[in-house]
């Protein structure tokens, strides 16, 4: 596809996606663009603009069909397959991905852990055992990682990601709470708590004034 999607579009869609799963749990064999913004708290018309930018969905009166349109975006999101991560890091957030369920019903299998604290290296997490991080990219060859989720103290940040590229990572989703530097062929997202908590404080202080 050579238009290129903004962020916010496929947030929007993952969004689209829970509302549908929604319904296609109720037994709800079609749906209006209309519904499906209120209850996305959107507009009609900011669904079809979404929607028209990979193909054509749905029909007009008929509204689209709940099971095939959840598919169809499922297809857009690549979340047709199995997605294979290594997680770098076994703090507390690192443990926290691990254990959250909805990661591997969406595809997510998190089949390497690494940690250099030597009272968690060869812990067993459910199927997988902490592995030293001396050992992160023979794991990540040897498992056919995908994806990495980094969740390492800021000083350490960059030279994990570094060595997650050289192992041949082309997606990774940083906890580091800074932004790293990366190759133009590989895609970084940042998760920044504290920002996210900014925004939310500004919202809420411009909200109280007139």
């Amino acid at each position: 596809m050579s238009q290129k999607i903004s962020d916010s579009t496929i947030r929007r869609l993952s969004v689209y996606l829970r509302l549908l799963e929604d319904l296609e749990k109720a037994g709800t064999p079609t749906v209006s663009s209309e519904e499906l913004a209120r209850r996305g708290g959107t507009t009609a018309a900011q669904i079809r603009k979404d929607l028209s930018l990979f193909g054509s969905f749905g029909k007009r009166g008929l509204g689209y069909t709940v099971a095939e349109l959840a598919s169809r975006v499922r297809r857009i999101l690549g979340l047709s397959g199995a997605w294979r991560v290594a997680l770098v890091g076994a703090g507390r957030i690192g443990s926290a991905l691990f254990a959250y369920p909805n990661l591997a019903s969406r595809g997510f299998h998190i089949v390497v852990v690494v940690d250099n604290d030597p009272e968690k290296v060869g812990t067993q997490w459910g199927e997988v055992r902490i592995r030293p991080q001396e050992e992160l990219e023979d794991a990540i060859r040897s498992e056919k990682v995908d994806m990495a989720i980094v969740a390492v103290p800021v000083e350490a940040g960059q030279s994990v990601v570094d060595r997650v590229v050289s192992a041949g990572v082309r997606g990774i989703l940083n906890f580091a709470p800074t932004p790293l530097q990366v190759p133009r062929d590989v895609w970084i997202k940042d998760v920044n708590l504290v920002i996210e908590m900014e925004a939310l404080s500004y919202a809420l202080s411009q909200g109280g004034e007139d």
